[in-house]
């Protein structure tokens, strides 16, 4: 029963501190918060605290549990008016609740381990020998060798708020597209990065590493800040116009235009362009994804790029030239941004 109890006397007393020292042997190392007679029975990973004694109780409303004037709950929800805590912090499993288990004295490194078992751990490495290079909202990419040869590694993170079974057939069905899109580039001409070997297991996929290449995001930059004669801008926008015309009429939707994937093969002035990342490509012969794919790319010049709308007029002067279904893709593109206009303004 919840509520004021009588006071006991001092046999009662010791008979409860009594029993409550039996409960604690029984569950192992158990937890108190501010009172030695209301044990608090959070999660061990997340009131780390809880289990050693420290106050880790809180005032909480009507809408939480807590009762009309509110109650005392641990951090995690227990307690309050849902009934007393029952003691149980360290029997929520071994691994964690190791860390209550050093007596009640807390400090600092005790609670720095706490956050570490919270974090999560990164994906385990496809092949020894890898290196980060760089972190991606979708995967990882290492640097490394395969079979001798330099690769790319492409890790796919999985998404923990996403049913296992959904997000293993999401990564395996983007995985597949990923390399179809590569292939089916490669076969039609366009430069793209050679797929070595996908492995379903570990959700990676090893590529072609090109060495020595940079971005046409930094090298845009670079050109920009030296401040020498961009010209040579305006011919690198044609060179990309041509090879998204021949990409489009193969089809193939890249997902994620940007000038961050598109990489320039030493050395730069020859501008022998790369298309790279196609974590979100897929087929289509729509002008309404082409249009798309174009639009994507347009803000990508706008967000990063300022002051190269001529720039970027170059590229579709050039793309319209050169695809051969071009009529109904720039006529889709001028629909979308009137959406986008109006997404814009409207808020």
């Amino acid at each position: 029963m919840e509520g004021a109890a009588p006071e006991q006397s001092g046999a009662g007393r010791d008979t409860a501190s009594a029993a409550q020292r039996d409960s604690r042997a029984a569950f192992g190392t158990s937890c108190l918060s501010v009172t030695d007679n209301e044990p608090c029975r959070g999660r061990p990973e997340i009131t780390e605290l809880c289990r050693t004694g420290a106050p880790s109780m809180r005032r909480v409303g009507p809408s939480d549990g807590g009762g009309a004037g509110g109650g005392r709950r641990c951090a995690v929800g227990h307690g309050g008016a849902r009934g007393r805590c029952d003691g149980r912090c360290g029997a929520r499993g071994p691994a964690r609740g190791e860390l209550g288990t050093a007596g009640p004295a807390v400090d600092g490194s005790e609670g720095a381990a706490g956050a570490a078992v919270v974090a999560e751990e990164p994906p385990p490495l496809p092949l020894p020998g890898l290196r980060l290079v760089q972190q991606g909202a979708e995967a990882h990419v290492y640097r490394g060798l395969f079979l001798g040869r330099a690769a790319v590694a492409k890790l796919r993170v999985p998404k923990r708020y996403r049913h296992p079974a959904l997000e293993e057939r999401l990564s395996r069905r983007r995985m597949a597209q990923e390399a179809r899109s590569l292939l089916r580039c490669r076969r039609a001409g366009i430069p793209a990065p050679v797929v070595y070997f996908v492995d379903y297991v570990t959700n990676s996929i090893f590529l072609e590493d090109i060495v020595d290449s940079i971005t046409v995001q930094d090298h845009i930059y670079a050109v920009q800040k030296s401040g020498n004669d961009t010209s040579g801008l305006h011919k690198l926008a044609e060179k990309m116009g041509e090879l998204l015309a021949r990409m489009h009429d193969e089809d193939i939707i890249h997902g994620d235009l940007t000038t961050a994937n598109l990489l320039l093969r030493p050395p730069t002035e020859k501008l022998d362009l790369v298309l790279i990342d196609f974590g979100l490509s897929f087929i289509s012969g729509l002008p309404e994804d082409k249009g798309v794919d174009l639009y994507v790319l347009e803000k990508a010049f706008i967000s990063t790029h300022p002051d190269t709308e001529t720039m970027f007029q170059a590229l579709l002067k050039t793309y319209a030239a050169r695809s051969k279904k071009s009529g109904p893709v720039i006529k889709k593109l001028d629909e979308v941004r009137l959406r986008g206009r109006k997404r814009s303004m409207i808020g």
